[in-house]
């Protein structure tokens, strides 16, 4: 394990690990004897730790926080192979390991969300919770969403605007260029420090067709009903990217309740990180 001076979220010391020839990163913060339990946080498909800018700090302040790079994604290097999301979550599971982090509520943001469910089927016991941010994997086992991704990975529009995201962010033509209708409901009223957070990744992933991959091959309702921890579906009413209709699907399976968020897009965790706040800290207070 190696330790940098590296502080891409505010209180966070960024550590690295080599899993399995692999490097992964990751952000840790919080104390271990905080009064809450563990939290992991993992980010969607295209997603970096800075994109939990808005919610890991006040999280940190109750819990101890652990916050990777997905494999492929930032600043970690990809899997020598993941044809599911199995090699994900497994990877973060490492992650949780080499910092002895157990029975930690899982936190996962689109893509994120179904690498949780897929962590909490493998062991059994390593999430006392999960909190599903308008989880991907329902709405994206189509053909529609084949190409979308596909298309997505081979142009990698987010290079193209990642030399440039600070100017980007603080326009409102920027944001609305790039967040408008599939990210944010309402991108002029995006924070443009939460919006520069967003677009960091394209400037240092290194494969995230993989985890798309990965995405496409795994049908998390096959499986739901081995998930035993209590769960949580935490949506954005106003989601053009993984529809609301998905949330309920996933409520719907895991017999979990669902919380909407108004005027709230795909983005929720920066879009409305204290609608977001407020909802995981009611559902953990829920798990004593």
């Amino acid at each position: 394990m190696v330790t940098d001076g590296n502080h891409r979220l505010a209180g966070f010391e960024e550590r690295e690990l080599e899993w399995r020839g692999t490097r992964l990163r990751y952000a840790v913060g919080g104390t271990a004897g905080a009064d809450g339990p563990p939290l992991v946080l993992v980010h969607g498909l295209g997603g970096t730790i800075e994109n939990w800018r808005g919610l890991a700090p006040s999280l940190a302040a109750r819990h101890r926080v652990l916050v990777p790079d997905l494999p492929g994604h930032g600043h970690s290097a990809p899997l020598p192979e993941a044809r599911d999301l199995d090699a994900l979550a497994e990877a973060v599971l490492a992650i949780a390991d080499a910092e002895d982090v157990r029975g930690a509520v899982w936190i996962g943001h689109s893509l994120g969300g179904g690498v949780s469910l897929r962590a909490a089927v493998i062991r059994p016991g390593a999430a006392r919770g999960i909190v599903l941010a308008a989880a991907a994997g329902i709405g994206t086992a189509t053909r529609a969403a084949e190409v979308t991704l596909a298309v997505l990975g081979a142009t990698k529009p987010g290079r193209w605007i990642a030399p440039h995201r600070r100017a980007w962010a603080r326009s409102r033509l920027g944001r609305r260029t790039a967040f408008g209708w599939w990210g944010v409901a309402d991108p002029y009223a995006l924070d443009p420090e939460q919006a520069e957070a967003f677009l960091v990744g394209p400037a240092h992933h290194t494969d995230t067709r993989q985890a798309g991959r990965a995405l496409l091959a795994s049908d998390p309702r096959l499986e739901l009903d081995r998930v035993a921890c209590p769960c949580l579906c935490l949506w954005g009413a106003s989601d053009n990217w993984v529809r609301p209709a998905d949330g309920m699907e996933y409520a719907r399976r895991l017999r979990a309740p669902l919380r909407m968020i108004a005027g709230c897009g795909h983005l929720l965790i920066g879009e409305r990180p204290d609608a977001c706040l407020a909802a995981i800290r009611d559902f953990v207070e829920s798990l004593d």
